[in-house]
């Protein structure tokens, strides 16, 4: 039987580079780990998944309608009901949004900044709004 051609360097230790240390196996296994190629996909592909209304438009009559019900609620000022504000609220990541009811008393209508003031200090534009209704007042 000859003798193998490699056997002279199968068998010996593997050599250490002077000043280098020999790194562990947990830290040579984990150059071959798996990695997120693509960091920040999955976020991507979470908010491309998640639904958006649309604004709905309001016609002249419900824009009207609505005009008159805010005029009479600021003209009674304090003694003004609690109302239910739904309105639309734009998404801030893509196009559409989510319809949102708020509800409080009205403090004022400002037209020159076209939002409703609350009293609790809230502001809501008026283009957003979709509908008021009374709150219902439930005794216990």
């Amino acid at each position: 039987m000859g003798k193998h051609p490699y056997e002279e360097i199968l068998y010996r230790e593997r050599p250490e580079l002077y000043g280098r240390p020999r790194m562990s196996r947990i830290d040579r296994a984990a150059q071959f780990a798996p990695f997120a190629a693509l960091t920040g996909y999955e976020a991507v592909i979470r908010e491309t998944e998640r639904c958006t209304d649309t604004r709905m438009e309001l016609e002249e009559q419900e824009k009207e309608s609505l005009d008159r019900r805010l005029g009479a609620l600021v003209r009674l000022g304090e003694s003004a009901p609690a109302v239910e504000i739904t309105c639309f609220v734009p998404d801030e990541r893509k196009s559409g949004g989510a319809y949102q009811s708020i509800t409080g008393k009205i403090k004022a209508v400002d037209l020159h900044a076209r939002v409703i003031r609350l009293r609790d200090g809230r502001t809501i534009p008026l283009e957003n709004v979709v509908s008021i209704s009374d709150v219902e007042q439930t005794n216990c």
